[in-house]
């Protein structure tokens, strides 16, 4: 089972190829800066199957970031995703990128309550709560830092770093890794999860519909 895994929920434009019944990661590919999604992703999905020594065609699963984060972002590769799905008859399913987080830290041996925080721009941060086993059990939320209760947990993701002086005790990682999100994906084929590619969004956005054409001569 081949699963092609990205996330554009942060800061990060992530991808990778894993191999599910073998366990190996054949390509893995990050990049690093805000608003050039839609400049990377393509790029880095063409790469990561190139450095696999795959076709598109062998592909089985698609894995993909729902969020929260950015509403821009967070679609481009949500539609990525949900193209190469339709183009190649294949699953697609979401996973919330701060429970990819969450997994690889307690995959690294984080085994304490801890937050998840990332930044939600506009001096804001996208954070959840887990518990000492890396299960969820509040959240995801958006808003200020200083607003996140017991903020004396470790905290992991970007967000920390973003705003020390609320989120001090950081650890690592810092962004969501595409063959954890791959492996998380896994589980959720094997247990036959239907998929849901419903995006998290936590803010309306920034964009309004016109409400109709506004009058330019007197009355």
């Amino acid at each position: 089972m081949l699963i092609l895994a990205l996330d554009t929920a942060t800061d990060a434009v992530a991808v990778a190829v894993w191999d599910a019944t073998t366990d190996r990661v054949l390509a893995r590919e990050v990049r690093i800066g805000a608003a050039s999604h839609g400049e990377h992703l393509g790029a880095l999905v063409d790469g990561a199957l190139r450095t696999a020594g795959i076709g598109v065609g062998s592909l089985t699963a698609v894995g993909v970031g729902r969020g929260p984060g950015p509403f821009t972002g967070l679609r481009i590769g949500l539609v990525h995703a949900g193209v190469l799905g339709w183009a190649l008859g294949i699953p697609v399913h979401g996973v919330c990128t701060l429970d990819v987080l969450a997994a690889e830290a307690s995959a690294n041996g984080l085994a304490e309550p801890f937050l998840v925080a990332t930044d939600a721009r506009r001096r804001e941060v996208h954070w959840a709560r887990y518990d000492a086993a890396g299960h969820r059990v509040e959240g995801p939320v958006v808003g200020p830092a200083a607003d996140i209760p017991e903020r004396g947990l470790p905290v992991v993701g970007a967000g920390a770093l973003r705003y020390p002086e609320a989120l001090g005790d950081a650890r690592p990682p810092l962004h969501p890794d595409p063959v954890v999100l791959a492996r998380l994906v896994a589980v959720e084929l094997a247990r036959g999860a239907p998929p849901d590619v419903t995006p998290i969004y936590l803010r309306r956005p920034d964009v309004t519909m016109s409400s109709g054409p506004k009058r330019v001569t007197p009355r």
